[in-house]
């Protein structure tokens, strides 16, 4: 069925079924959904023709500041509307708004845009003869929601939803049952099917595996769970966070990457006769992005906070490690059945913006692949933190935002246009986070110093 007569077959069921209005949202370089409702006479127009959305979303940063240092769009460009596209094949109803009819759209190939991004690699992965099956999973703080001001929001004084640490906790989870199941649920009927939640260690902490697909459609998934947890969160009185680390006393939340490459529905990352029942093509994969990562890091990592995550004994990786079923390792790799068989990216943080996460996993294991990579680390024994053999990640945004910038291999696998785009917005984060007196600093110096 050609893209036109498909679109006039979702027009149609759409009028039949008395539809007076459409959210559409694209997704902006953080990861956060930016959009619009627009009545059913105007989306047929937009989803025939498409639309212009203002390019501000990628000229100003989570906060809504612009950009002092952009060059693709900013004060001397005017902000114009940039062409965007309606993906049809992302129609799904909100069950908490009544079943509103919802699209994804993304500017194509505009080369700053993120799903687009993730797009590029895609095709790469399918011109190789790859299909890139991926799934994300989340951890993240939910607190009892107040009507404070949030410029005043500290740790300190929120609420947790639960207290204690509780991992996998079936008492914890059903003390906020009704929130619990809500989450499974609602989330099930917008598309985003779960493949578990349960609590996780730290008070107030859930985490959930999504279930698998192809790489965009785990991409999309991945991009409305984090809004769709909040838009939940919202209706039954929780503040969910998808900060990497919300105190340095608790652990950071993570945002997992669990990828695989397939063939003519044959797991090519399975190979029975190995030893280690990995295929040479899943180490070269591997291999890829651990060669890979010093380079591209912020697009895993990409927030100051980020790296605060970051840290030995904290469940989360410091070191270019990988190792079998490890959980202290860069990379986990996960040898099972012909299905089951994958990798698992841990560097990931719950705040990265999915589209660049998985789109930085596929092109860096694609590298390795390509470049015929041998997987020469030798695989971690015991804590990863400990063995430093093959190097560590980047202790912060700004020195790994300045090793992607004068990375050349970073321009080889996203291309200048990005790169320079991106590397400048994570200039301007750190420059942000550079100029505020933080608490640490008041503590430790106000009386004493």
């Amino acid at each position: 069925m050609s893209n036109r007569v498909e679109i006039a077959d979702l027009l149609h069921q759409l009028e039949l079924a008395g539809t007076e209005k459409v959210k559409l949202a694209i997704t902006d370089i953080d990861g956060v959904l930016r959009g619009k409702v627009v009545g059913f006479d105007k989306f047929k127009s937009i989803a025939e023709k498409g639309f212009g959305f203002c390019d501000v979303v990628f000229g100003w940063d989570a906060g809504d500041q612009a950009y002092d240092n952009g060059e693709f769009t900013g004060w001397h460009t005017g902000y114009p509307d940039a062409p965007a596209v309606v993906d049809v094949g992302t129609m799904r109803r909100v069950p908490w708004e009544d079943g509103l009819p919802f699209f994804l759209a993304d500017f194509g190939t505009l080369p700053v845009c993120p799903r687009g991004l993730l797009k590029k690699v895609v095709q790469q992965s399918g011109e190789e003869g790859y299909t890139a099956y991926f799934s994300q999973e989340f951890e993240w703080f939910n607190f009892i929601a107040a009507s404070d001001d949030p410029a005043r929001r500290t740790f300190d004084t929120l609420k947790p939803m639960t207290q204690g640490m509780f991992g996998y906790s079936i008492l914890r989870a059903s003390q906020r049952s009704e929130y619990f199941h809500s989450l499974f649920d609602e989330l099930k009927k917008f598309g985003v099917p779960l493949e578990g939640l349960h609590t996780e260690t730290g008070p107030g902490v859930y985490e959930a595996a999504i279930l698998y697909s192809e790489v965009l459609e785990a991409a999309d998934r991945a991009v409305l769970f984090k809004s769709g947890v909040k838009e939940i969160g919202s209706r039954h009185g929780v503040l969910p966070t998808f900060m990497a680390k919300v105190s340095e006393n608790l652990p950071g939340c993570s945002g997992h990457v669990h990828q695989s490459l397939w063939r003519e529905g044959v797991n090519l990352f399975h190979d029975p006769s190995a030893s280690s029942g990995m295929s040479g093509l899943m180490e070269s994969y591997m291999a890829g992005q651990l060669y890979c990562l010093p380079h591209i890091l912020p697009m895993v990592a990409p927030t100051v906070n980020s790296y605060k995550r970051l840290v030995e004994g904290a469940w989360a990786p410091t070191t270019l490690t990988w190792a079998v079923d490890n959980r202290t390792t860069a990379l986990r790799a996960l040898p099972g059945g012909p299905v089951s068989t994958r990798l698992e990216t841990r560097v990931v943080g719950s705040d990265a913006n999915p589209y660049l996460a998985m789109a930085a996993c596929l092109a860096a294991g694609l590298y390795g692949v390509r470049q015929q990579m041998k997987l020469t680390a030798p695989a971690t024994k015991g804590s990863g933190y400990a063995d430093k053999r093959n190097g560590v990640l980047p202790r912060n945004l700004w020195d790994a935002t300045q090793a992607m910038k004068e990375s050349p291999l970073a321009r080889e696998l996203f291309g200048e246009a990005f790169v320079d785009h991106f590397v400048r917005t994570r200039e301007w984060e750190w420059r942000q986070f550079a100029q505020v007196v933080t608490d640490w600093e008041f503590k430790r110096y106000f009386e004493i110093i």
